[in-house]
């Protein structure tokens, strides 16, 4: 057998068992989505939003990429992020990062990755050169690593504050609330290391003065 095939065979045995236990599940799960949260994560399959914070399908709206960044030019990104805001009308916008994250890892080196890898991972590598007389204190290797990854975690969910969508919703409806939270994978703890309430002031160069 085939890996793939392994996979559909999985998914019959899955929704056999979904519909032994509730017949109608999947009938209310196809009229149902209406999410509180957008998750904004890493595309690192050890880190999935459902079964790390132990919630069910249509109560989490998931967008993901490596190492869980919010880049202004990033079309996919933005359309989510719009989608769940005006459309879905999410309360909490969580931005989840992860410890030992390679992407993060490999933006602290100085490795060719070539073209579209080494476009992405500069924007992490602008994080560190924010922080770098922090970062460049620690001394052990993974505790850097570790720390950059919190302060990844914290500007990128400044990037969504200084986002047109976010402040537009703050302003109209006091919503939503900005979360930056880290994955312990050795633990599975969440470890909440920032958070930005509905209407938090910024920098006045990034706020928009007409958004009604």
């Amino acid at each position: 057998m085939k890996s793939y095939e392994k996979l559909l065979l999985e998914n019959k045995a899955w929704a056999k068992e979904k519909v032994e236990d509730d017949p109608e599940y999947f009938h209310r799960l196809a009229s149902l989505q209406k999410p509180e949260f957008l998750w904004i994560g890493c595309s690192d399959s050890r880190v999935p939003a459902d079964k790390i914070t132990g919630t069910q399908p249509g109560e989490i709206f998931v967008h993901r990429n490596i190492s869980n960044m919010v880049v202004h030019t990033d079309v996919n990104l933005l359309s989510v992020l719009d989608y769940a805001v005006n459309h879905l009308k999410v309360r909490h916008v969580i931005v989840c990062g992860h410890y030992g994250c390679g992407g993060v890892k490999a933006a602290m080196t100085n490795h060719d990755y070539k073209y579209v890898l080494n476009m992405w991972l500069r924007n992490i590598k602008d994080v560190y050169r924010l922080y770098r007389e922090e970062l460049d204190a620690i001394v052990d290797e993974e505790k850097r690593t570790d720390r950059l990854v919190e302060l990844n975690v914290k500007e990128q969910v400044m990037h969504l504050a200084k986002t047109s969508i976010i402040q537009r919703a703050w302003v109209t409806e006091n919503r939503p609330h900005l979360h930056g939270w880290v994955y312990g994978l050795k633990d599975g703890i969440i470890n909440p290391v920032f958070e930005m309430e509905a209407g938090t002031a910024l920098d006045p160069l990034y706020e928009y003065d007409d958004l009604k």
